[in-house]
């Protein structure tokens, strides 16, 4: 809780996944992926219910032995490649609310993908949230390729995939661009469930650092992590 107001914590993790099959539990410098997300989470001094959204019994068995609450299994339709990750906040936001006779102000969305986060950046957030009188708030990182020089690729034709944009080779010429990595979303429920999206009109930015914008799709981006956490955390 932080000034009055109360953050339920959800940590999205299905069983399937083609990019990486098991990422969720995948050893990451000794222990599943999902534990470094659950492990920041109960550092924060301000949510009060941290909690696991999963449709993988494995998954949730691990997540309740790194300290997460995991009260149901989700639904298999919640759990497909085609569920949004709005379908998956709405339904917990509701079992907390109908069956477990719980609500809370704000929802914060952790992915596990994301597991690069400092110990103060959740807390960071969510105080500079409500000292700003935001009703949400994203992290963002600086990108580094930057949109002015992609490409796609039209009937077999090379083309800029922003056409409004200069192309300009040097980085430092271009006005800086974000990316939303997934250190934290956060969110006042009744928006989030009136606009089903976290990029509201009201909503504030933090930027993360650039070792943290990484997150995981495939093995590559595992290995990037990995080491990116060997070498920034000093970790043997």
């Amino acid at each position: 809780m932080y000034k009055n107001k109360t953050f339920l914590a959800i940590i999205p993790a299905r069983g399937g996944s083609k990019g990486l099959p098991g990422k969720n539990i995948k050893n990451l410098c000794g222990k599943p992926l999902i534990a470094w997300t659950i492990e920041k989470a109960l550092k924060s001094k301000y949510l009060d219910e941290v909690m696991v959204t999963t449709d993988d019994k494995e998954i949730a068995d691990i997540a309740k032995k790194y300290g997460a609450n995991v009260p149901f299994l989700r639904p298999s339709e919640l759990a497909t490649d085609t569920a949004t990750t709005f379908s998956v906040i709405e339904h917990t936001i509701n079992f907390y609310k109908e069956k477990l006779k719980k609500e809370f102000d704000y929802v914060v969305l952790l992915e596990p993908t994301s597991p690069l986060r400092e110990d103060n950046d959740i807390d960071n957030m969510i105080r500079q949230m409500l000292d700003n009188n935001k009703e949400g708030i994203v992290s963002i990182g600086e990108v580094h390729e930057h949109p002015s020089v992609m490409m796609k690729i039209t009937n077999t034709q090379l083309e800029k995939f922003c056409k409004e944009l200069e192309i300009k080779y040097r980085r430092q010429d271009n006005e800086k661009a974000y990316f939303p990595y997934g250190v934290a979303y956060m969110g006042k429920i009744q928006k989030i469930l009136k606009e089903k999206t976290f990029y509201f009109k009201n909503v504030d930015f933090f930027i993360v650092k650039r070792y943290q914008c990484y997150e995981i799709d495939d093995i590559y981006d595992f290995l990037a992590i990995e080491n990116i956490m060997k070498y920034e955390w000093r970790m043997k």
